[in-house]
């Protein structure tokens, strides 16, 4: 599509009288060659499904208490990123920028890390500061740690030797060239961990690394652990930081929200009785390290969608904690078992695809099983380690064989999907075009959901979450078959 614009007075024009016309290049749609649609026979990437690597890092730091990412590289690397946080939260984010221009580009940029860290701890007293590497400080070859080391020789000779334990600092390495934010924000739990965490003597806490949820799915999280009654900390917790209350202007600036992880916890980490990774390819580097370095037992499952994925993890934490599952989780399962019955006829038998990150596409495979459905086109937004043998095994065990796009793109599973339609499609926001060209309904889940207000705040984890993202899938096949197709009456 082209903009056919009218030229534009000097003066400007109201809104009202923006009407741009657009005509399409061609009367008629032209499909690409068939040898160019595989993403494998292209040396150009079309429609990724995914974000660059700092991106993830900034997410986890995000969700410690008084924590800042510092961003070493241009500007845009961090424009973008709180541009995207705003339309996903509609929350504003701190997150400081070295600030590179044509000299750093050429010379390095040590001086600007040096005067950014020191800049940003005499204005805003933070508690942590993630240095997160980009494209071209990865490039140029920074030397990141021995920054740090002056910047911190420079801020003790200025503030003293209390700088060192009133500030953390933990290096976070995320070329922009190489991975996706899944691998940052896996990244940046393991370097967080490997930074901070310290065995002083042993607790009862259950840690859980949450991977890439809302602040609705781990809200839910701690409503099922403190179910439960279980003792548990949740690292790069967001709900807090990322979906804050409006009370009133801040009484403190700079202002930072009560939420959070306290650096204090990622300290006693090596205390834990055990870690759990709901997020296998987001967070699950970080507890294979705390299990390596200090014993601590990892559990690194699928995420908590659908029954069989939240009854693993309820069954896992009971025999780890010795408590048992109360009547009130039960009951919430039993009110899930039952709205899958109720609308059984809905679901069994349509066909769906699915797009997003790895994660939450393995365990949304699951549930549409569960519910009867078919799963046809699958694409995991990015490379994954565990997410392809979750979808495996789950195809084995309800006899299903979908095609399963690995290291591939949008366009090619677009493609796909215009050429075999389904029935309903589970995707993020940048699933729209497709859903809208080939008229079928969209379920938004995952990430990016940026054309919905309030999706942060509602689970789709654990049983009532569970309830919830059912309740939406059903909607959205009623929105589109209703009334011409009967099956509901």
């Amino acid at each position: 599509m082209i903009n056919n614009v009218k030229e534009i007075p000097i003066e400007g024009i109201t809104y009202k009288e923006l009407n741009i016309e657009k005509k399409p290049l061609s009367k008629e749609y032209t499909p690409p060659p068939e040898e160019l649609v595989p993403a494998a026979n292209r040396a150009v990437c079309i429609d990724p499904s995914r974000t660059c690597m700092p991106f993830g890092a900034m997410w986890a730091t995000l969700g410690v208490h008084r924590g800042i990412p510092f961003v070493q590289g241009a500007q845009g690397c961090t424009t973008y990123v709180r541009y995207t946080f705003a339309r996903v939260f509609r929350e504003p984010t701190l997150i400081a920028n070295a600030s590179f221009h044509e000299d750093a580009a050429v010379f390095g940029g040590r001086k600007n890390l040096i005067r950014g860290i020191r800049n940003l701890v005499c204005r805003y007293q933070p508690e942590l500061i993630s240095i997160v590497t980009t494209c071209s400080s990865e490039v140029i070859g920074d030397d990141i740690q021995s920054f740090l080391d002056e910047a911190l020789e420079v801020m003790e000779e200025e503030m003293g030797p209390d700088i060192y334990d009133a500030v953390k600092f933990v290096i976070v390495n995320t070329p922009s060239f190489a991975g996706s934010h899944v691998e940052g924000y896996n990244r940046a739990a393991r370097e967080f961990l490997k930074t901070l965490a310290k065995k002083t003597g042993q607790s009862e806490d259950l840690y859980f690394i949450p991977g890439m949820m809302m602040p609705g799915d781990i809200r839910e999280l701690k409503h099922m652990f403190e179910l439960m009654d279980v003792p548990y900390k949740i690292l790069f917790d967001i709900s807090d930081t990322l979906d804050c209350p409006l009370t009133g202007m801040p009484q403190m600036v700079p202002y930072y929200p009560p939420g959070g992880t306290r650096v204090e916890d990622f300290v006693r980490a090596g205390n834990a009785k055990g870690i759990f990774a709901l997020s296998p390819d987001a967070g699950g580097a970080g507890a294979k390290w705390l299990e390596k370095r200090f014993k601590v037992p990892a559990f690194v499952i699928p995420m908590p969608i659908g029954v069989k994925n939240t009854d693993r993890m309820i069954k896992t934490i009971a025999e780890i904690s010795g408590r048992g599952i109360p009547d009130s989780l039960r009951w919430e399962r039993g009110i899930l078992l039952d709205a899958m019955a109720d609308t059984l006829h809905y679901t069994m038998g349509k066909r769906v695809a699915i797009c997003g990150d790895p994660d939450f596409v393995a365990a949304a495979t699951g549930f549409v099983c569960e519910l009867g459905m078919i799963p046809t086109y699958i694409l995991p937004g990015s490379k994954t380690k565990t997410a392809l043998q979750t979808i495996k095994d789950v195809c084995a065990e309800y006899d299903v064989e979908p095609t399963v796009f690995v290291d591939s793109d949008q366009f090619e599973w677009e493609y796909a999907l215009k050429n075999d339609k389904p029935d309903v499609i589970l995707g993020h926001s940048r699933c729209v075009n497709i859903s809208k060209e080939i008229k079928v309904p969209l379920v938004r889940f995952g990430f990016p959901v940026y054309d919905r207000v309030g999706y942060q705040r509602e689970p789709i984890v654990g049983y009532r979450g569970g309830e919830r993202f059912l309740a939406r899938i059903i909607n959205a096949i009623l929105d589109q078959y209703f009334p011409d197709d009967r099956v509901q009456q």
